[in-house]
């Protein structure tokens, strides 16, 4: 489906990111992967992708909170595949504390990673899209882009953040063959969630299991977390021709946490 195209997918190195980077090349796309992490495990996710998938895969070290670094990042995966059609916005990181004791640059380094990061790379790889009349922009958003909790206030204000961006960045590429959505998932076992685990039983009093059971699985009705592989096979098919016209859309996969 995506034969010829190619995609960059920010924190990709695992979690969410890798996930939809894997579920693009299955589809034909050449990928750009970028995160941090250990090297070797890296290499091995780059490499397996390219031997599984039959594609062309590079990887990127740019931080995210270097604009400069985002738009070099954009033109690297330019120039290696030719075009750049695809851009998943999905680096994020996660702090939890009561909003009188939120560090300051823990604000500024989340606001920087979670939102500002997406407006550098949307504003570097729109030109090329124009140019080529099709694109597909897609941030990986949160429950917590349409309702909040409490301790994350850095994590909440980034997340409706980036749904007022794909909003705004649709309305003006809509007549380009453009299209930019959010995919906001409810709680997905991934390293993010796990890791922000011991700051939660910290500041409401909770062991481990009871925040899984009674802070995370609680807001989703299904009692389930959300799977990789389901947040991934939908920014697939928002990179079909079938959405085509799903744009400016905040679409919640959340086992029904804000149906509430």
């Amino acid at each position: 489906m995506l034969k010829g195209k190619s995609a960059l997918v920010t924190g990709s190195t695992s979690g969410i990111g890798l996930a939809i980077a894997r579920a693009l090349a299955a589809e034909g796309a050449n990928v750009t992967i970028n995160g941090f992490g250990d090297k070797a495990a890296i290499e091995k996710e780059r490499a397996g992708i390219e031997k599984q998938f039959g594609v062309k895969a590079i990887y990127s070290p740019a931080d995210m909170s270097k604009p400069a670094e985002i738009a070099a990042m954009v033109r690297s995966a330019e120039q290696a595949f030719g075009s750049l059609d695809i851009l998943v916005n999905n680096a994020g990181i996660q702090h939890v504390a009561p909003i009188e004791e939120f560090p300051i640059e823990k604000w500024d380094r989340i606001i920087a990673i979670g939102l500002s990061a997406a407006f550098h790379a949307v504003r570097a790889a729109v030109p090329g899209m124009k140019s080529r009349k099709w694109g597909r922009i897609i941030n990986t958003a949160s429950a917590h882009s349409l309702v909040a909790s409490p301790f994350k206030v850095a994590y909440v204000s980034a997340k409706h953040g980036l749904a007022g961006l794909a909003k705004t960045v649709a309305l003006e590429v809509a007549t380009f063959g453009i299209t930019c959505n959010c995919i906001s998932p409810g709680y997905v076992w991934t390293p993010l969630v796990e890791k922000q685990i011991p700051d939660t039983m910290k500041a409401r009093g909770l062991t481990a299991e009871q925040v899984k059971r009674d802070v995370l699985l609680a807001a989703q009705p299904t009692k389930e977390f959300i799977t990789v592989d389901e947040v991934a096979a939908l920014a697939v098919y928002l990179c079909s021709d079938a959405a085509k016209s799903i744009t400016g859309a905040n679409l919640s996969i959340d086992g029904g946490w804000t149906a509430e």
